[in-house]
């Protein structure tokens, strides 16, 4: 009768011990791949959130949207995307007026910038147009030739308003 109560309790009390042992181990698994999940769901809404026209692509109209667009290749005629971010990366050459929340350029662009917010010239860009921002930065080493015309957020309304009621 000894063995009987000692093997009972000592057997199902030994087993019942080790199993919840694993039970925290996978536990601890999920716990570490949440943390590696977080950094593609950011690469994905990265990539989702700004479309890029390649180093072999030429687009000659007019480009419209609601998305960033990073411009590698070629673009002719218009760029209207207000309240995203236009950059021109390092082959891009764009022949286009450009209407936008920021603009950065690291390659050439040949046309006016109209920007809500900034306007960023990297030191191996060109900017050949001018210049309608809250803010400009103009790196060492880039090339600008342009006018440039700084205005506050209300001002751009105000100033069209006195322009009209000048010519009226």
């Amino acid at each position: 009768m000894m063995w009987k109560p000692n093997a009972t309790p000592g057997s199902t009390a030994t087993p019942e011990p080790i199993r919840p042992t694993p039970t925290p181990a996978p536990s601890a698994g999920p716990v570490i791949e949440p943390t590696p999940a977080p950094a593609p769901r950011n690469a994905a809404v990265n990539t989702a959130e700004q479309a890029t026209i390649g180093k072999s692509l030429v687009i000659k109209g007019e480009v419209t949207g609601s998305e960033s667009l990073y411009i590698d290749g070629r673009v002719e005629g218009s760029i209207n995307l207000p309240g995203n971010r236009v950059t021109v990366g390092r082959n891009g050459i764009v022949s286009a007026n450009i209407n936008a929340r920021e603009v950065v350029v690291l390659g050439k662009v040949k046309g006016n910038l109209t920007t809500s917010d900034r306007v960023d010239i990297r030191n191996e860009g060109s900017l050949t147009g001018d210049v309608v921002a809250q803010r400009i930065s103009i790196e060492d080493g880039a090339f600008f030739k342009g006018g440039i015309d700084i205005r506050k957020p209300g001002q751009k309304d105000a100033d069209k308003e006195t322009a009209t009621a000048k010519t009226a």
